[in-house]
């Protein structure tokens, strides 16, 4: 698309008397070309500094910034992609409403590893381009693992006897870059690491020193006393996280949910909860009926009042710099290493 301008000499056919006449045409016409535009969208936004590094990589490619942050209503989003080429977003919701809207789309980034807040179906059928930015926030979410982890196995810090994870058995629902950090942290704490991954081979898995995979998931619960989720929601996963899965679990077990809560059956880990006073259930996913579970099970779990893995001032930066960079070389380049649609 470009922007036709016509120039026009204020003399020209203009008679004895400086009246104008019908014979007034352009000089000249030119044909300047549209910038293009990357909206970055956050209604929790990045921290200030990662803003600053984000424009400085777009303007640098000759591409023009527009922000949104802190909105508060859907209409604002929608009015806002209307012209732009690209989008960044955390936790922001791009549907098939938002993409009708945004009619010179390209691309949109999720700064982050998880995409479920992407349509991704909607994407393809407008011919967008849709990427996320995995391992940039892997080390901050592996982190509060090992936080919430400590936190719970403390007794919340209560003063009463805990328990300590020297030796005990630590089981990895998927082994992306978020469970390979989570690996890290549990060997030097001297766990057993156990993994399972559906698209990986063994080799794959224990080519990280210390880890040992294991052959289906209900070999991985029935053999760890502590299971950090790291799968993301899927038709397949969805709800899969359930009372028979759980009650194989050794005793005094704990589960860690740092991945998404749609893949948790909420009743059914009431009921094994409600059956197993030694079972404890800890999450930066807080459940939709996480009230009920705080009322009935007081300390035995932890819900974060926000989802928080990947707050921190690193991968808040790390996040947001990877998704300007992906942006500027897929518009420039074409470049889609880390499309997801």
């Amino acid at each position: 698309m470009a922007i036709s301008v016509s120039f026009k000499d204020p003399n020209f056919g203009k008679g004895l008397l400086g009246k104008e006449d019908q014979t007034s045409i352009p000089l000249f016409e030119y044909n300047y070309p549209k910038s293009m535009k990357v909206l970055i969208a956050t209604e929790k936004p990045f921290a200030a500094a990662a803003v600053k590094a984000m424009e400085e990589i777009i303007t640098a490619a000759g591409i023009e910034v527009v922000k949104l942050e802190k909105y508060t209503e859907k209409k604002q989003l929608l009015e806002a992609v209307a012209e732009v080429d690209g989008i960044i977003i955390r936790s922001d919701i791009v549907d098939a409403e938002v993409l009708d809207a945004a009619k010179n789309l390209k691309i949109v980034v999720r700064a982050g590893a998880g995409y479920d807040n992407i349509d991704l179906a909607a994407a393809t059928a407008h011919n967008v381009v849709a990427m996320n930015t995995p391992g940039q926030n892997a080390n901050a979410v592996a982190e509060l693992v090992f936080g919430m982890l400590l936190f719970q196995c403390r007794n919340q810090f209560s003063g009463a006897a805990g328990t300590e994870l020297l030796g005990k058995t630590l089981g990895l629902h998927a082994f992306g870059n978020v469970a390979r950090n989570v690996a890290r942290v549990a060997l030097g704490f001297g766990m057993k690491v156990y993994a399972y991954d559906p698209f990986l081979t063994k080799e794959q898995i224990e080519s990280m020193l210390g880890v040992t995979a294991v052959a289906s998931i209900p070999e991985l619960y029935g053999t760890c006393q502590y299971v950090s989720l790291h799968c993301p929601a899927t038709k397949e996963t969805i709800g899969s996280i359930n009372y028979d899965l759980l009650k194989t679990m050794p005793k005094g077990a704990c589960l860690i949910n740092t991945a998404r809560k749609e893949v948790i059956d909420e009743a059914g880990v009431m009921q094994l909860m409600d059956e197993r006073p030694d079972f404890k259930y800890i999450a930066d996913v807080k459940p939709s009926t996480a009230d009920q579970f705080v009322e009935k099970f007081g300390t035995r779990v932890f819900f974060t009042p926000k989802k928080s893995g990947a707050q921190t001032a690193e991968a808040n930066s790390n996040a947001g710099i990877a998704a300007a960079k992906q942006s500027v070389g897929f518009l420039k380049e074409g470049i889609d290493r880390f499309r997801v649609n």
